[in-house]
């Protein structure tokens, strides 16, 4: 079927079926859930006497070359309070191509008649250089200069399904769903918010759960991340910290005024609380600024068999994001040595950890600076180093995305793969 383009019915004369002109169509109402193809469900006109009408989209006989009702007087449309406005809450808008993973601007919007009845459904979202030239009225100029040097200037529409809004004070949000926009990277979302004016972002962020929230903020820059935290009603702001990993929640907390910090820290639960407070009394450039609380750990004395089994039911190893080494402790916190869960993986279950575990593995102290830890790190080649002090008692672990913040910029560092 072919597509019809919302700005070549703006302004456009109105017509009976016997010809008479009735008014100039002003705004096209489609039906607001949450579909991918809506219903167009009624057609808004201003009539010579400038009163406005509003007819029902099933009186619309056809939309191109001209817009023509299939009756002479229509009745006019009583609006259920859901209808989506296409000129006034979508055109020139800012919106979210979810399977692309970027913002773009609403240059166009497409209509297509479908089904067995013949009525027009919102399909598509025209973003590219046709339709911006279409909205300036000098597509068919560009066009003929194009079709001599040989090109061609293509339509680029991403379907309704595939698009989300982030209009802060849109009445009726646009293909909104937690699920939809949660299927995207973090790491895109955070790309997204940066990319957007601040009450867009926030009306993005306060689409997604409290996990891909923390996740998101996360990975905007330092800078942003305080005026998103604050945007968000406290008690929320506290659930997303408590997702956050410790030592970042622990860089966003040490960036705020002391106030508003204890007034956060506060109302987390106690233990990510804790947890977030041990974090905050080292200095920032340092091991213990930068490591996180959140690792797996094995007490002595466990068979490999066994161990794998305690893991399964630890909840610090489900905590752990990484979960690349496991650490062996004793009742009083004290590292005995590490390994690798390849390694435990492999083992026969009835061998002792303390007979494959390696009791030498390099670790830091946590006041070393950052600068060194990477270094170490580095030279090692660690993907993690725990952080213990003089009694050898465990306090935490530095992965190697935060040891390397020293040393790359935070920007570069996102484009590196994640290898765990």
């Amino acid at each position: 079927p072919m597509a019809v383009y919302l700005s070549r019915l703006l302004n456009r004369p109105v017509w009976n079926v016997q010809g008479q002109s009735l008014g100039r169509c002003k705004d096209l109402l489609v039906k607001g859930e949450d579909e991918s193809t809506p219903l167009l469900r009624a057609l808004v006109m201003v009539r010579p006497d400038g009163s406005r009408l509003v007819v029902s989209g099933s009186a619309i006989s056809t939309l191109a070359p001209a817009i023509i009702l299939n009756t002479n007087d229509p009745e006019p449309y009583e609006p259920l309070g859901n209808e989506l406005s296409l000129r006034d809450q979508v055109l020139d808008r800012q919106i979210v191509d979810v399977e692309g993973r970027r913002v773009v601007r609403v240059n166009d919007l497409e209509l297509t008649r479908m089904g067995k009845e013949g009525r027009f459904y919102l399909t598509g979202v025209a973003v590219g250089p046709s339709s911006f030239l279409r909205r300036l009225g000098v597509e068919q100029a560009t066009e003929q200069i194009a079709g001599l040097l040989g090109r061609q200037i293509r339509e680029h529409v991403i379907p309704w399904g595939d698009v989300a809004s982030v209009q802060p004070d849109a009445p009726i949000r646009l293909r909104v769903t937690r699920e939809r926009i949660g299927q995207i990277n973090p790491v895109d979302i955070a790309e997204i918010v940066s990319d957007l004016d601040h009450h867009e972002g926030i009306a993005l962020l306060s689409m997604l759960d409290n996990e891909t929230a923390a996740d998101t903020i996360s990975e905007v820059a330092p800078e942003l991340q305080p005026s998103l935290l604050a945007a968000l009603p406290p008690e929320r702001a506290a659930n997303v910290l408590e997702e956050m990993d410790p030592d970042d929640a622990a860089d966003l907390l040490g960036a705020l005024d002391e106030t508003a910090r204890e007034d956060y820290l506060e109302l987390m639960e106690d233990q990510e609380s804790l947890d977030v407070v041990k974090l905050l009394a080292y200095p920032e450039d340092t091991a213990g600024g930068i490591m996180t609380t959140e690792y797996a750990t094995c007490p002595t004395g466990l068979r490999a068999g066994e161990a794998l089994d305690y893991l399964r039911a630890s909840e610090r190893a489900r905590e752990d994001e990484t979960l690349y080494y496991i650490h062996i402790v004793d009742a009083h916190g004290r590292l005995h040595g590490i390994i690798s869960l390849r390694n435990l993986v492999l083992a026969d279950p009835n061998t002792l950890l303390e007979a494959i575990i390696a009791s030498d593995a390099i670790t830091v102290e946590p006041l070393m600076p950052q600068t060194e830890v990477a270094r170490v790190m580095a030279k090692y080649d660690l993907l993690e180093v725990p952080v213990v002090d003089e009694d050898k008692i465990m306090h935490g672990i530095v992965t190697v995305d935060d040891a390397i913040d020293a040393v790359i910029p935070t920007a570069w560092k996102k484009r590196l793969p994640r290898i765990y």
